[in-house]
């Protein structure tokens, strides 16, 4: 996790490249290219720069290029949201479950996965919930169990491809709470086992800080303050963020 979270999301950390202290700079290209296997994914530079310069990221795309090539084919976005209230419910049940396949040469959405979940602790949301994550209660009643979305997911991943052994593809998720902690907790509370591809992730805090060479205490809001970039959908909503 500690090796993907350092080398692997660098190129959606570009857009602030040209603003990078040199030293900083310079020991990111050296550690990735000293971890990424060679000939992979030819061109990905100017296709990145093209892609966020096409949606107004301006002149720090020129940095972009010189960095070496992903070494996953798809990075999958991940962004739970759960039960919740002030003071914390326990436990917390994923009510949705949205899965992003972005793919590492061309940083274009090729295909999303996208589910409600119905909690069985905690059937009914809490005003702080829905207030928090924009989901009502009429979004998870009767919708499937987590064991049926995870039967989904697999069924998901199997159909992009993501299950073949030469696919290289990791999660990428903003801080370690969603793959280390929620969703592992939920399925040891239901006896439900937790595939392999979901123990492996980019914690993208880790790679913005290793790029940038603070911790963005606020998450999102600071990465995107780092990096130059307007925030766009709602926070604490998985789909819509």
């Amino acid at each position: 996790v500690s090796d993907a979270s350092g080398c692997s999301m660098i190129a959606l950390l570009h857009t602030g490249a040209a603003k990078f202290p040199q030293n900083l700079l310079q020991r990111a290209r050296q550690a990735v290219c000293s971890l990424l296997p060679a000939g992979v994914l030819k061109g990905y530079g100017s296709i990145v720069s093209r892609k966020l310069a096409s949606h107004g990221f301006g002149a720090s795309m020129a940095a972009m290029s010189s960095f070496p090539p992903q070494r996953y084919h798809y990075f999958l976005v991940l962004d739970f949201e759960a039960t919740c209230d002030k003071p914390q419910i326990h436990p917390q049940e994923i009510i949705e479950f949205p899965i992003l396949k972005l793919n590492g040469r061309t940083m274009e959405i090729e295909s999303t996965f996208h589910m409600y979940v119905q909690p069985v602790v905690h059937p009914q949301l809490t005003p702080f919930c829905t207030e928090l994550t924009g989901i009502i209660q009429g979004m998870v009643d009767g919708q499937p169990s987590l064991q049926q979305v995870l039967e989904r997911v697999d069924e998901w991943m199997a159909k992009e491809g993501l299950l073949d052994p030469s696919v290289k593809s990791i999660f990428v998720t903003c801080g370690d709470w969603d793959l280390k902690v929620m969703l592992p907790g939920q399925c040891q509370y239901l006896g439900l086992p937790v595939a392999d591809y979901f123990k492996q992730w980019i914690n993208l805090k880790k790679a913005y800080s290793f790029a940038m060479g603070s911790w963005p205490k606020n998450g999102l809001l600071d990465m995107n303050k780092g990096l130059n970039l307007q925030h766009i959908g709602r926070p604490h909503s998985g789909i819509g963020e």
